[in-house]
């Protein structure tokens, strides 16, 4: 088939979920199909960043979205029942350009990930079209508005509500439909909604196959674009709720948070001895082979975490929340550990750390269950067996 994928945003370098979950989908679509990519973006793309993603794709073209038109158009929609951020991602020269493409093009499949990206294709009816989801983006916005406060309460209450309503009305434009896990087909509001096909993420071979030369400098260690507000409350959650009770029992215990442009929320929660932010690092890999557990205290947000795949991959423990679990779903005690409180995960710690025995099955279990469960290829071979049932 020709395929022609649409993203609001450039999928590399692999910073953030949905940039990693779009470039291994085409990488893998690539190797038996034709991929024509149509990328929208509020960022500037380096051209090392082109010539990495072009090696997959036999026509791509990246769309800087114009500032001012982003501003206007997100508070047209004001005057809608869109949520904020169509508009934000949408721009009527872009849509006219995206149009002639397909119509020179000539695709079997038009593939658009996450609802943002809908509006520029979603009236052609002449080309079987496929929505990934991905997230629940509603559930993320409610789940958000719950911690935040005054007027930015409001406005993230509001958008959730835009965006559970269009995730139900975009449904019929579609002759397809993906997600990333159960737990997030459940809260789209559509009574169809059993047909959306789960389609997970995997993990790449480059983590199983990675031999650390680091020493594990670190006890702890959380991964994440820290611009991201789940992320961001990942991080104080760490510092301020678990590691006071940590160091009751492990004084010299040390945090490494680690990822991309970390907000001043997280950069605020730097120790010199016990608790390093790194922000970006070339290789995620290195920041994981450094420490001995990974935490990932997800109370809101949505979708299967890959950060959790890539750790367990690389062998290390990981403690989450039920929540992170139910897209993940993961054996308690076997694979992963499962903690709903600061005390909980403090002392799960404190046991993978002076029960060297535990902390070895649950590394190999949780190693071996990414394996078995979790790959780009299998996930990827869902996908592709669905756009060939027009």
């Amino acid at each position: 088939m020709k395929i022609l994928v649409l993203l609001s945003r450039f999928p590399y370098p692999l910073e953030k979920g949905d940039k990693l979950r779009a470039y291994y989908q085409i990488k893998e679509l690539s190797k038996k199909h034709e991929v024509v990519l149509c990328a929208v973006t509020d960022q500037s793309v380096k051209e090392e960043w082109k010539a990495e993603v072009r090696r997959y794709c036999s026509a791509l073209h990246v769309f800087k979205l114009k500032k001012p038109l982003i501003y206007w158009n997100t508070i047209k929609q004001i005057f809608t029942s869109n949520p904020y951020q169509t508009g934000y991602f949408y721009q009527n020269s872009i849509r006219r350009k995206i149009h002639q493409i397909i119509q020179s093009e000539s695709p079997d499949h038009i593939y658009c990930q996450l609802i943002r990206t809908t509006e520029y294709v979603k009236n052609i009816h002449t080309i079987p079209k496929t929505l990934d989801y991905m997230d629940a983006l509603s559930k993320g916005m409610f789940r958000r508005a719950e911690i935040s406060g005054g007027i930015r309460k409001v406005l993230i209450k509001e958008e959730g509500k835009r965006l559970a309503e269009y995730e139900h009305r975009i449904f019929d434009y579609f002759n397809h439909h993906t997600i990333i896990s159960a737990q997030d087909r459940e809260f789209i509001s559509h009574p169809q909604k059993d047909a959306i096909l789960i389609v997970e993420n995997g993990i790449s071979k480059d983590f199983f196959d990675y031999k650390p030369e680091q020493k594990k400098e670190f006890d702890l260690v959380f991964t994440g674009n820290m611009n991201y507000p789940p992320n961001i409350a990942c991080c104080e959650f760490i510092v301020n709720q678990i590691y006071p009770i940590l160091k009751k029992k492990k004084p010299t215990i040390r945090i490494m948070l680690s990822g991309a442009k970390p907000h001043q929320r997280v950069t605020a929660l730097a120790d010199q001895d016990n608790v390093m932010v790194t922000g970006w690092v070339e290789d995620i890999r290195d920041s994981y082979a450094q420490a001995k557990i990974f935490l990932a205290p997800l109370f809101i947000g949505t979708g299967l975490q890959n950060k959790l795949l890539e750790a367990m991959a690389m062998g290390l423990p990981a403690i989450t929340t039920p929540l992170a679990n139910n897209a993940l779903e993961a054996v308690d005690k076997e694979s992963v550990l499962i903690a709903s409180n600061a005390e909980q995960f403090a002392d799960s710690i404190v046991s993978l750390l002076e029960d060297k025995e535990q902390w070895q099955s649950i590394s190999g279990a949780g190693r071996k269950f990414v394996q078995e469960r979790y790959s780009w290829a299998g996930s990827v071979g869902k996908l592709e067996h669905l756009m060939k049932t027009n």
